[in-house]
C-alpha cells in the first residue's frame, strides 16, 4: 500500500469540485443529467452545442456524448457508470472517445498534455425542499492545477448552461 504524499508515488492528484443551488426540484435536475434530450441542451461550455447523447444509464452501462466547438469539431466522450443510486448519486468514468465510443487519448482531439485519459466523476444531488437542489461535481486524477481550473472553468459553463435549461420551457 503507497501513502497519497509517499514520494515514491507519481505526482499527487488533484480533484476538482463544484457545488450548485439549482432552483429546481431534484427530479428535474436528476432528469438533466439522465435524458439524452437533457444532457443536449447544456452539454460542453459556452459557445459548444451538444449533437449526441446515446445514453445507456444503467449501472455498467456507457453513454457517448459530443460536443460540439463553435469552429465544428466534434469532442466525444464516453460515460461508463459504476454507480447509480436514483436522485442520490452517480459515478462515472469519462474517457475521450471517437464517434463510435473507441477510447482515445486526450492528446488525440490536440487538447493540452496533462488531461488524464480518464477521469472519475461523482455527481450528488441533494433536495433542499422548497424546489431548489444541491449539485456537487467531483471529477478525480488531475495532475496539475492548471488543468483543474481548466476543468473547472468548462463544466461552470456546462451548469450555467443546465441552470438555463432547467427554467427554460
Amino acid at each position: 500500500m503507497t501513502l497519497p504524499n509517499d514520494p515514491l508515488n507519481e505526482m499527487p492528484k488533484r480533484e476538482m469540485v463544484i457545488v450548485r443551488t439549482f432552483d429546481a426540484p431534484v427530479e428535474r435536475v436528476w432528469q438533466a443529467w439522465t435524458d439524452p434530450a437533457q444532457i443536449m441542451r447544456w452539454w460542453g461550455p459556452k459557445g459548444f452545442t451538444a449533437p449526441v447523447a446515446r445514453m445507456d444509464f444503467r449501472e455498467g452501462g456507457v453513454s457517448l456524448v459530443c460536443m460540439r466547438s463553435p469552429g465544428g469539431q466534434d469532442l466525444y466522450n464516453t460515460w461508463t457508470y459504476q454507480t447509480i443510486v436514483p436522485m442520490k448519486r452517480i459515478e462515472f468514468i469519462q474517457h475521450f472517445a471517437d464517434k463510435t465510443g473507441k477510447k482515445l487519448t486526450p492528446a488525440a482531439y490536440g487538447l493540452p498534455t496533462g488531461i488524464p485519459e480518464e477521469v472519475p466523476h461523482v455527481v450528488t444531488f441533494k433536495d433542499l425542499g422548497n424546489d431548489k437542489t444541491e449539485l456537487t461535481v467531483s471529477e478525480y486524477g488531475y495532475e496539475s492545477a492548471q488543468i483543474v481550473e481548466l476543468s473547472r472553468a468548462g463544466m461552470n459553463q456546462c451548469l450555467d448552461k443546465m441552470a438555463s435549461s432547467l427554467t427554460d420551457d
